[in-house]
């Protein structure tokens, strides 16, 4: 067990600091040299954790939070901070369960404890078991400030935001050559859809980090074919994500011609640079994702619409078919009513000849009877004679007007079944015509329609050509 009752900056005898002598020459009146006490590495932890528990009671100590760490049982790890000096320091889940309020990174706080030493790992810290608020941080407050300002002059505005480009051609990365975050964007952008990418190497953390960062973005703007940038880092501690939070570089994102992804850090982490970008990745994987599209999904895209397209030109042929058929039968159907009334005006007329041609018979009849009373009242011979004559000549005549009639008749007869026939699509096909249509299907009327290489189709009345224009002759 470690020796007790030793002050507080004194040497325990036999300790390092008062060395043992070799050991002289045994003589009269001389004692042996005692040997030095050997302490374990638990007994001496255990002796300075008392040295300190007795030289230092309970205190308060008052400073920055930083790199936060909450362990699944409920304790809470993290580092007291100030410009000259770190604590580290832990915190049971019994008292953080007493707290009014959540630790956060960048908290500026003021806890109560004891110092001590954590024996497993040899380590000095502070155990707390009280803390209250203590206002922000200055390099939270700093930050809380800058970002205030470049919200007033509308940095962060979503109207300023420009959507990023569907199909890029080459994809700019400003990061660490040697981090894991440009392995992991090339990696996804590889397997999205394979792209060019342009690394313009520069620091992610450290004091020029913010510097190099600028001016590998300005490289990239001037490199030829970049529609997209990529800036952006893994994740850290506040202090090790503070280059992204650098007004000059902030900045430098808003002007950019080209639209940016801020990566940086993991999601919890948000920088100036993810709120001032074009758009905000949670991750740098992220980021390789929304910058370029997906090969599957594309492929698979264009597979529907390209069966929507198919299904579309179905239905369209369906219909256009339907309408030709039903023109077509409207058709037939007038040119039946057409020669229906035809046939009804020619029948008339028949009647109408008919019946003239019967009203002259009879009136020729009647006039012959007469004739014949006249005759056999003066001479019957000469009468007979002369009657018959004229009733050659009227029989003459009435077979000539009956001629006359039914050869008006005829041609229209004639015409109109030349109409009939000149009307129906098969005729005009049949006689060596043909349809012409373009692309479209629309009917080509007029040589202006088309132009030299126009693709035709030519419709005959049997079968159909496709045919390219080689020529074009003005009918004027």
């Amino acid at each position: 067990m470690a020796q007790r009752g030793i002050p507080f900056g004194k040497r325990p005898p036999g300790g390092h600091g008062d060395p043992p002598g070799p050991p002289g020459p045994p003589g009269r009146g001389r004692q042996a040299p005692q040997r030095p006490r050997v302490f374990s590495v638990r007994e001496a932890v255990e002796l300075a954790n008392q040295v300190i528990e007795r030289g230092v009671s309970a205190i308060w100590v008052e400073g920055e939070v930083s790199n936060l760490v909450v362990a699944r049982s409920g304790h809470v790890y993290f580092t007291l901070k100030d410009g000259a000096a770190a604590l580290p320091l832990a915190m049971w889940a019994t008292s953080v369960r007493r707290l009014r309020f959540r630790i956060d990174e960048g908290q500026r706080l003021r806890v109560f404890g004891r110092m001590g030493i954590y024996a497993a790992q040899g380590r000095f810290q502070f155990y707390a078991e009280r803390a209250e608020p203590a206002g922000l941080g200055e390099m939270t407050l700093a930050l809380e400030q800058l970002k205030q300002k470049l919200a007033a002059e509308g940095l962060f505005a979503s109207e300023r935001k420009r959507p990023l480009p569907a199909w890029p051609r080459v994809v700019g990365v400003v990061t660490s050559p040697t981090g894991a975050a440009v392995h992991d964007i090339i990696k996804v952008i590889r397997r999205r859809m394979p792209t060019p990418v342009l690394l313009s190497p520069a620091k992610v953390q450290g004091p020029e980090a913010p510097h190099e960062l600028t001016v590998a973005l300005r490289r990239l703007q001037r490199a030829p074919g970049v529609d997209v940038i990529i800036i952006g880092r893994g994740g850290g501690s506040l202090e090790d994500l503070w280059a992204f939070n650098h007004e000059g570089l902030t900045r430098a994102i808003a002007m950019c011609p080209i639209p940016i992804v801020s990566a940086v850090g993991h999601e919890v982490d948000v920088t100036l640079c993810d709120l001032v970008a074009d758009r905000r990745a949670a991750t740098p994987s992220q980021a390789g994702e929304l910058v370029v599209p997906d090969r599957a999904a594309l492929l698979e895209r264009f597979a529907d619409r390209e069966r929507r397209l198919l299904r579309n030109l179905e239905r369209r042929t369906l219909d256009l078919g339907a309408r030709l058929h039903g023109m077509s039968s409207r058709l037939e159907r007038w040119g039946q009513s057409w020669v229906r009334r035809e046939r009804q005006q020619l029948g008339g007329a028949q009647r109408r000849l008919t019946v003239s041609m019967r009203g002259s018979v009879g009136a020729s009849r009647r006039r012959h009877r007469e004739l014949a009373e006249r005759l056999r009242a003066v001479h019957p011979r000469v009468r007979i004679a002369a009657e018959r004559k004229r009733l050659h000549e009227l029989e003459r005549r009435l077979m000539r007007a009956g001629k006359g009639l039914t050869a008006g008749l005829r041609p229209r007869l004639a015409r109109a079944a030349g109409k009939l026939d000149a009307l129906s699509p098969l005729a005009v096909l049949g006689r060596g015509y043909a349809l012409a249509r373009d692309s479209s299907g629309a009917l080509i009327r007029d040589a202006s329609q088309v132009d030299l290489g126009d693709s035709l189709r030519l419709q005959l009345q049997r079968g159909e050509l496709d045919v390219t224009v080689t020529g074009i002759e003005d009918p004027a």
